[in-house]
């Protein structure tokens, strides 16, 4: 507007940036011509304070992560010119987001009173109502392709809307806005709709943690170009400013070339605190291929003597080692270098325990729709401790639970009793060199079935036997993690990190690396030698509920109560992708076998697919009607199972439901999924408890599935 420019212009002179002001005023005569994004302007929402960046041409780069250059091809200003925002003193970058090759903007957690005080500029709240039927209206009225991706903004300028009445104390005109609005928003946003409504004052959104959310974090739709067009031309012909203010100043816009999507396609998709996830965040290349297993020879022993002549052990031995090791033989091409990050070297006893996998596996049940696996379920009686977490060992020969009064308690499942060390004294009088030296240290006066863990000062949350099962980790409401002794069934360390509830925890599958999640929306990467967190991975916008390391331990997935699953590369700590789809908290992950795919388990008792290379959705199991809480991969891969607050378990053919995806380079660019309309044809079997929600899911090394949960009297 000529007035502002103007200003602007005299303030510029007055300062004595010569330079910039000749810029601007070439640009402000050039309105029409397109400048092929050579000029950045910075501008701010009162006039006054301005200053202006000049682009040398072919450098698409202005300080503050703003980018903007050759890439944009139409006018600067509506690919996405960066402006900077001076807000009361803390300045924050955000982009006008016209387009998706233009700005890519990075956003920083700026203090309370900068990120409300943008709520300041504000139209006539009398008008609000009418602004917003009038949008509503429009979008309704609009042609079926366009009307789905529309609706899309109806909830976040409802949400903006309705702040920014509070915020400027309009509190009888937001109290009708929301009354009458709130009941057209999607039914997956009820909880976010509950907390907005105790939103009623301006003192209240000071230190409410999702109204800040809601503000920093900008809302991302995903639209195509023909769409947002409509909406463009609509908006500035009905000069509806105070909504072109909110799409500009708090909403991302990811354009995309091509068809819209179907309303189908989003509601697959959408449904997190802050909208989809934009498409530049997935495009990172993931190393999601196992590492080369360490070659060395199986051993013959006399179990495999048992009915076998002298010509029948070699060829015994020859497909055992196919079985196993097929996979590890030559290095997979979408694996990590071997020393990307560096891993424990393998002990003698690693390696006898990796021959006994072997052995195991050459008497694995291949599974599939044909042969579906027996399960075996391990009830919690009388459980009024509370049982809050269960893991098992990989050789299932121990299960420990977590409890709700404070304890852990380490059961063995087999003949074998769990014994402790000998003390000191009793140790020096053995013969270290003896054969049996190992069985000797155990002291049998200590054996029994059950061992109690005293030391948390709060309900156990998350349990973890380590690999060569020799520790435990577990993680309470009391903020710390503790990595306990199975030779002595004594506490070693207390990792204190995490100033709130620790919901989460999990052994690296090598060992040594272990991974921490909790209230204070933060994942920790540990070492047990270390006692701080080697690595911090932040940006969910709520509680980190559940954590997962990748089987090549190069990536970490976290699930959300911000409904989102981001996945962590463990070498520098970024996030390599963000899925959305899911409509409540997450509170299971599993990686499938061969570290391709992802299983995601929420509260809305859907389990989601996802394809970690090309990071797309690849299928939708319904069936559940209750929270997922755990989700296992057979040991081939060949079948899902899922365990629910339902009472049940499911299993689901995991084969099909990952054969011939479409995942060529349209999909992949503009996320048009397409999944089968009916899950049931993947659906093997379901299995009723009694009354026992499922926590806990395993599979033996036969492929067994070990089941566990407390029983619920109720």
């Amino acid at each position: 507007d000529r007035q502002t420019l103007v200003a602007v212009l005299q303030f510029l002179r007055r300062s004595n940036l010569r330079e910039s002001e000749e810029i601007l005023r070439r640009e402000a005569r050039l309105l029409g011509d397109d400048l092929g994004g050579n000029v950045a302007t910075v501008a701010t929402s009162s006039p006054g304070v301005a200053a202006v960046a000049a682009v040398p041409p072919g450098k698409g780069e202005v300080r503050g992560n703003c980018e903007v250059g050759p890439s944009s091809r139409r006018d600067p200003r509506e690919a996405g010119a960066c402006v900077l925002l001076a807000v009361s003193g803390a300045l924050r970058y955000a982009g006008t987001q016209g387009s998706v090759s233009g700005a890519v903007v990075v956003e920083d957690q700026p203090d309370v009173s900068a990120v409300l005080s943008a709520y300041n500029q504000q139209g006539d709240p009398t008008l609000y109502e009418e602004y917003y039927s009038g949008l509503k209206h429009f979008i309704e009225c609009s042609l079926d392709c366009h009307r789905a991706e529309l609706s899309q903004l109806f909830y976040p300028l409802f949400v903006h809307m309705y702040l920014e009445l509070v915020y400027n104390q309009h509190e009888s005109e937001a109290k009708s806005f929301f009354e009458r609005f709130h009941g057209d928003q999607e039914c997956y946003y009820q909880d976010d709709l509950r907390v907005l409504s105790s939103l009623t004052k301006k003192e209240h959104m000071k230190g409410n943690e999702t109204m800040l959310d809601f503000r920093t974090s900008k809302f991302v739709l995903r639209i195509s170009r023909d769409s947002y067009q409509l909406l463009k031309r609509h908006l500035q012909e009905k000069q509806n400013n105070q909504i072109w203010n909110i799409v500009q100043e708090h909403l991302y816009i990811d354009i995309f070339d091509g068809m819209p999507r179907s309303k189908q396609q989003i509601d697959a998709m959408v449904g997190s605190l802050a909208g989809e996830a934009k498409r530049e965040a997935n495009k990172a290349k993931v190393f999601f291929g196992l590492l080369k297993e360490p070659e060395f020879d199986v051993p013959l022993d006399d179990e495999d003597e048992e009915g076998e002549n002298e010509e029948g052990k070699p060829k015994k031995k020859k497909p055992k080692k196919d079985n196993v090791g097929s996979k590890s033989k030559k290095q997979d091409p979408n694996a990590p270098p071997q020393n990307r990050i560096p891993l424990p070297e393998l002990k003698d006893s690693d390696k006898l325990d990796k021959v006994m996998n072997m052995k195991e596996a050459a008497r694995r049940v291949r599974l599939g729709p044909e042969c579906l696996p027996s399960i075996c379920f391990y009830t919690f009686l009388n459980a009024y401790q509370g049982l809050t977490a269960v893991d098992i060992t990989d050789d299932s020969s121990m299960i420990v639970g977590g409890f709700a009064d404070s304890t852990v308690r380490v059961w063995s499942v087999t003949p074998k009793k769990l014994r402790s060390v000998k003390t000191a004294a009793d140790l020096s009088l053995i013969d270290k060199e003896s054969d049996d030296v190992l069985e000797r240290i155990m002291d049998e006066k200590t054996a029994s079935e059950l061992k109690i863990l005293y030391g948390h000062s709060g309900p156990v949350y998350g349990t973890s036997f380590s690999p060569d099962r020799n520790y435990l980790l577990s993680c309470s409401e009391d903020g710390t993690v503790r990595l306990w002794s199975l030779q002595t069934f004594t506490c070693l360390v207390g990792y204190k990190g995490h100033n709130y509830p620790v919901w989460d925890t999990q052994f690296s599958p090598y060992g040594y690396y272990f991974v921490s999640g909790g209230h204070d929306r933060v994942a920790r990467l540990w070492a047990t030698d270390h006692y701080q967190p080697l690595r911090i991975f932040a940006g969910h916008l709520a509680d980190v509920t559940c954590t997962r390391f990748h089987p090549n331990s190069n990536y970490i997935a976290t699930g959300s109560a911000d409904r989102t699953i981001r996945l962590w590369d463990v070498l520098n700590g970024n996030c390599v992708r963000i899925f959305t789809g899911h409509k409540g908290p997450i509170h299971s992950l599993a990686f499938s076998p061969n570290g391709r795919f992802l299983a995601t388990g929420a509260t809305d008792g859907r389990v989601l697919l996802w394809d970690i290379g090309h990071g797309l959705m690849v299928g939708e199991l319904k069936g559940h009607t209750d929270t997922v809480y755990a989700l296992r991969f057979s040991r081939d891969g060949e079948i899902l199972a899922s365990g629910s607050m339902d009472n049940t378990v499911r299993l689901w053919d995991a084969v099909k439901a990952f054969e011939d995806l479409e995942t060529d380079d349209f999909t992949t660019a503009t996320g048009h999924i397409n999944l089968p309309e009916n899950s049931q044809d993947l659906l093997l079997g379901t299995y009723m408890t009694k009354s026992t929600p499922v926590v806990h899911l395993h599979f033996t090394r036969r492929n067994l599935l070990l089941a566990a949960g407390a029983y619920s009297s109720q």
